[in-house]
């Protein structure tokens, strides 16, 4: 079954039968009148919104929450009895603190930074040992990142390679290439290998 142009999609169950690149979301976004900003996940729910009931959503609907704290994560002197405010930055400042505790090593992993601004209250004494506790998960292989929902490519990828070690990372791309452009789910199955003719 060819894979239908996205223009002629009428309902949100069709619409979910198929992989769409995000550029293709963009652009049935702008032929249709809807916002184009945020990430993957956010402009498909935007259309299926679309699709569902017709609303247009032509600006953001999402409210900045307003900090209460002044703390100011540029110029204030850290150290580590500093609580995390909900004024958080990943700042130049907090990265220098951070270097002079645990070495040059240091970055800012998606991990830490989901920690920090999940922890309120807490303090970089604290965070630190975070740090550590990453860095050693990690060493010793018991870590993986977590994969947005809109990656489903690189969710396809780790299931595949978790599943068949034996076989290379050019495989799972031919899996990946083919699984795309079959109606149904995209995350990865076994059968996929034989229908894909890479077995």
């Amino acid at each position: 079954m060819k894979r239908p142009e996205l223009s002629n999609i009428k309902s949100v169950d069709e619409f979910d039968r198929w992989y769409w690149l995000k550029e293709e979301l963009m652009t049935y976004c702008k032929e249709n009148g809807l916002r184009v900003t945020g990430n993957k996940l956010a402009v498909a729910n935007r259309i299926r919104q679309f699709l569902k009931n017709g609303i247009r959503e032509t600006q953001s609907t999402k409210k900045l929450k307003k900090a209460n704290s002044k703390f100011d994560w540029h110029a204030e002197k850290l150290s580590l009895e500093t609580k995390i405010t909900d004024s958080y930055k990943n700042t130049q400042n907090v990265r220098r603190f951070m270097v002079s505790q645990v070495g040059p090593s240091f970055r800012f992993s998606i991990p830490l930074m989901k920690w920090m601004k999940e922890n309120e209250g807490k303090t970089l004494k604290q965070a630190v040992e975070k740090w550590h506790q990453l860095k050693a998960e990690k060493k010793s292989g018991q870590y993986q990142s977590e994969i947005p929902p809109s990656n489903e490519y690189n969710q396809y990828v780790r299931d595949f390679m978790k599943d068949n070690p034996n076989k290379s990372l050019v495989e799972a791309r031919q899996c990946w290439a083919y699984k795309k452009t079959r109606p149904g789910s995209n995350r990865y199955a076994r059968k996929d290998l034989k229908e894909s003719g890479f077995s």
